[in-house]
C-alpha cells in the first residue's frame, strides 16, 4: 500500500455489510451545537477580555475622567437578571413537562431582554445629553463599544429565542425544544454574566489599581 492510498483512508467510516443496521454517532448533534457554542462564547470571552485590558491601559492617562453614574443602568441590569432567571425557570417546567408554564416564562425572559435593550439606547440618550458630553472622551466612547458590542449578541441570542418559540407553536417533538432551550439559556446566561463584569468596569468609578491586579498588568 503506497502512501497516498494511506493518506486517503476514512477511518471514521468503517465498512459495514448490507445487513447490519446502521451505527449511531458517538455524539449526538445536539452535544456538537453545545461544543460548538461554547467554542463561540470562549471567543466572545476573549473579546471582551481583550478590551478590557485595553480599557485598564487607557485608565492609567492622566486626562481618563470615568463615565458619569446613569440610574437607568441600574434598571436595565436589574432586567437583564430577570431574563436570565426567567429562563431558567422556563428550563425547569419545561424538562417538569408543564408547557403551559414553560410558554409564560420563555416569553418573560424575551420581553425582559428587549426592555433590557431598549434601556440601553435610553442611557446611551441620556449620556449624550449631558452637557460635558463628548465622544472624544475616551471612558465614554468605551461605553458605547463595549454596551454596543453586548446588544449584538444579544440582538443574536433574541434570534435564537424566536426560533424556539416557532419550535414550540409548530409542536416540534419536546426532545427538540429542549434542546433548543437548554441552547439558548446558556448563551443568555453567559450574557448576563459579562454584562454584569462590564457594568462594574463603567460604572464603579475610578478603578485603575484593582482593575490593573485583575488584568494582571500589577
Amino acid at each position: 500500500m503506497n502512501i497516498v492510498t494511506q493518506l486517503m483512508i476514512k477511518p471514521w467510516k468503517q465498512q459495514e455489510s448490507d445487513n447490519s443496521p446502521p451505527k449511531t454517532s458517538k455524539y449526538s448533534i445536539h452535544s456538537d451545537k453545545k461544543v460548538a457554542l461554547k467554542v463561540f462564547l470562549g471567543v466572545v470571552t476573549a473579546m471582551f477580555s481583550l478590551l478590557t485590558i485595553a480599557y485598564a491601559g487607557r485608565m492609567a492617562y492622566e486626562d481618563w475622567r470615568p463615565v458619569p453614574q446613569i440610574e437607568l443602568m441600574w434598571f436595565n441590569t436589574a432586567g437583564l437578571i430577570l431574563a436570565s432567571i426567567s429562563m431558567e425557570i422556563s428550563k425547569f417546567y419545561l424538562h417538569k413537562e408543564k408547557k403551559i408554564y414553560f410558554k409564560y416564562f420563555f416569553i418573560a425572559a424575551g420581553i425582559f431582554i428587549i426592555i433590557f435593550l431598549f434601556g440601553q439606547v435610553q442611557a446611551g440618550r441620556q449620556l449624550a445629553s449631558l452637557s460635558f458630553f463628548s465622544i472624544t472622551n475616551p471612558a465614554i466612547a468605551f461605553f458605547y463599544l463595549l454596551a454596543g458590542l453586548h446588544g449584538m449578541h444579544l440582538l443574536g441570542g433574541l434570534v435564537v429565542w424566536c426560533l424556539t418559540l416557532n419550535k414550540y407553536r409548530v409542536n416540534k417533538t419536546p426532545k427538540i425544544i429542549k434542546e433548543s432551550v437548554d441552547l439558548c439559556s446558556l448563551y443568555w446566561h453567559w450574557m448576563c454574566l459579562i454584562w454584569l463584569f462590564l457594568f462594574g468596569l463603567l460604572f464603579t468609578g475610578n478603578n485603575l489599581e484593582l482593575l490593573l491586579i485583575i488584568c494582571g498588568v500589577r
